[in-house]
């Protein structure tokens, strides 16, 4: 008998759960008793293990003070036909980043700097940094 995997829409939805509540610095544990739940069942969400109900996912807009359709966005597209040259709204690996702990720190810090051109100078650095060397 082999295991299911999660649904990817399932997983999308709460790694955005999980991405606005690292936002607004709370912890599973504190959602989970703002909701009536165990921190655990927080995790199975934001894994996309268990899937989250309507009800259920209105309660935690409200606690996390962000409309349903946050944690839609940029969901894979479950249309069969949904084919042609457009990209994808978010990537997952964005919503990948934004959801660590790495990623939220960074972003949060990049966007207190003021200075455009400091801006564009980290990203060349970054960039300069992510290209592969070549080989000798």
């Amino acid at each position: 008998m082999t295991k299911k995997s999660p649904n990817p829409v399932d997983k999308h939805v709460g790694s955005r759960v999980r991405m606005r509540r690292m936002m607004v610095g709370m912890s599973q544990e504190k959602l989970g008793e703002s909701l009536g739940i165990t921190f655990q069942q927080i995790q199975k969400y934001e894994k996309g293990t268990n899937r989250i109900g309507a009800s259920r996912l209105q309660n935690i807009s409200q606690v996390l003070s962000v409309p349903v359709a946050f944690f839609f966005e940029g969901a894979p597209s479950m249309n069969a036909e949904a084919g042609g040259f457009a990209e994808d709204a978010s990537p997952a690996y964005v919503s990948d980043f934004l959801a660590s702990s790495e990623g939220l720190a960074l972003t949060r810090a990049f966007l207190k700097i003021a200075d455009s051109k400091v801006r564009r100078r980290i990203v060349d650095l970054v960039e300069a940094l992510a290209e592969p060397t070549p080989a000798t």
